[in-house]
């Protein structure tokens, strides 16, 4: 269980600090939310207690795990989704981000940024690889101490595009 202060992040929105632990009635039930603030954006993100799991928050990743990450953002990977519909491609990598897993948020900015490298993406595609970047820096701030500036610019140089 996460308590007031646990840095955690929340898919599709990025990293943040529980904040507090409050009680609320929805539908008629008094409910347990977590008050999150978020390290981008100046948001704050309640979330029922019941619904932790199935909307994937999580604990910062440990600095040990800062190598796997490199690893996927250096490594090319092979895009055999090129062949699908632009739209069914952003359903897959939104799946993907949602899922939590800041490797499956590694390999889609990988592929959207070498993509783009060699032909423009679409709009929705460059939303997206910005949103992920986003999403990760957020967190990869948080792991190495340090400013958002400074984990883009770290992103940057595992993609070899520093």
């Amino acid at each position: 269980m996460f308590s007031v202060g646990d840095k955690v992040v929340y898919p599709m929105h990025g990293a943040g600090q529980i904040e507090a632990v409050e009680e609320r009635v929805y539908e008629a039930q008094p409910t347990k939310y977590l008050v999150l603030s978020m390290f981008l954006g100046n948001m704050k993100v309640r979330i029922p207690v019941c619904n932790l799991e199935k909307v994937g928050l999580r604990p910062i990743i440990p600095k040990s795990k800062m190598k796997e990450i490199q690893k996927v953002l250096e490594t090319e990977v092979v895009n055999n989704l090129k062949s699908i519909t632009w739209n069914r491609r952003f359903t897959i990598y939104i799946d993907k981000m949602k899922s939590g897993d800041v490797l499956d948020l590694a390999e889609v900015i990988s592929i959207l940024a070498r993509q783009d490298k060699q032909k423009r993406l679409s709009t929705g595609e460059r939303r997206l690889l910005g949103n992920a970047r986003q999403i990760l820096a957020s967190e990869i701030m948080i792991v190495k101490n340090s400013n958002i500036e400074s984990a883009e610019k770290w992103i940057d140089k595992a993609l070899h595009i520093a």
